[in-house]
């Protein structure tokens, strides 16, 4: 097991150890304290957008369902009329220049692997840059947009926003509760005070402190062809490689579980880079991957990898107060 998946699972799972990195932790929590207070009190350089800002984040370390529920919002907040734009700090993503208007037919070492499969899903205005102000900037000199939503960024104080949502795993919660390097959190606990929005990941009902969402499997494409295959095109019982560089792999692999199949597990890295010979598995089996990892690996796939495509399925309860959110910020623009 590599270092970063134990301490991973000293997070959750515990371990007397983490308790020498208490100092580290302290002055972390400094940083991040000092960060924040000076953004709440209108200090340094900070970008405020002429059109209202979405910031779609977390305060843990590790996937929890950005993605698809950012794919979510652009497709709600299209059917009320509004135009959108999203942009990113595009994760591994090594482009000519900053900032970089992503396309579909990008090369995800060029535009990253979230952001490419973002546009490719939606076909959304995207641009990518570490310096999400410059980002916004960029896009608005080149798209006519009454919404932008920030994938990530929930920690880049330099970018005002208007409205903060926060995703947090239903499952694996907030771990120890700790700061890194003690534990998973990017900000300390008390930070969900203060967003306007929390969602639940893998909830089964809202809860006091928040909404449920799920990710619900819709398909199965074939990378190769194309080929879209409904969820029951594997028989129950089917063996497989089920290949996950996300966040929480582990989340992949129960999925592919929920639907009757027996995943054999393989766990690579958030945002890997792939080759044939790395995917090469013994035996012969169809390979599942996720939609991110697929963006990476359709280039040299064999005839039978799968790419399973799922949706974010928001509670009744959080559409409607997202809605009565847009319509606090675009009074004038949504449709009836």
């Amino acid at each position: 097991m590599s270092f970063s998946k134990r301490l991973l699972a000293a997070w959750y799972d515990g371990h007397p150890a983490l308790i020498l990195l208490r100092p580290l932790e302290w002055l972390y929590r400094r940083v991040v304290d000092g960060k924040r207070a000076r953004f709440v009190a209108g200090e340094g350089s900070i970008y405020q957008p002429s059109v209202p800002l979405i910031v779609v984040g977390n305060i843990t370390v590790g996937g929890t369902g950005k993605t698809p529920l950012i794919l979510w919002l652009i497709e709600h907040c299209r059917r009320r009329g509004l135009r959108v734009g999203v942009v990113s700090r595009g994760y591994g993503a090594k482009p000519p220049q900053l900032p970089w208007r992503v396309q579909a037919d990008q090369a995800a070492a060029l535009a990253g692997d979230e952001p490419l499969l973002i546009v490719r899903r939606s076909g959304v205005a995207m641009m990518i840059d570490p310096d999400r102000g410059r980002a916004v900037r960029a896009l608005l000199a080149t798209e006519k947009l009454d919404l932008i939503l920030s994938d990530d960024g929930l920690q880049h104080y330099r970018l005002a926003r208007d409205l903060e949502l926060v995703l947090i795993d239903a499952a694996r919660g907030l771990g120890n509760g700790r700061c890194l390097p003690a534990g998973p959190l990017r900000e300390p606990v008390e930070r969900l005070q203060s967003v306007d929005g929390v969602l639940y990941n893998g909830a089964s009902e809202d809860r006091d402190n928040g909404f449920a969402f799920r990710l619900q499997p819709t398909a199965l494409i074939n990378l190769l062809s194309g080929e879209r295959k409904p969820v029951d095109h594997f028989p129950p019982g089917q063996a497989m490689h089920a290949v996950a560089g996300i966040g929480n792999p582990q989340r992949f692999f129960n999925t592919l579980e929920t639907l009757h199949w027996q995943p054999v597990p393989h766990a690579f890295a958030d945002h890997a880079e792939y080759s044939a010979r790395a995917l090469s598995f013994e035996p012969a089996l169809p390979l599942v991957m996720t939609e991110k990892d697929a963006v990476k690996c359709r280039a040299f796939a064999a005839p039978d990898w799968w790419y399973l495509a799922v949706d974010a399925l928001p509670s009744e309860a959080f559409t409607a107060w997202f809605d009565t959110q847009l319509l606090r910020l675009l009074p004038d623009r949504l449709l009836p």
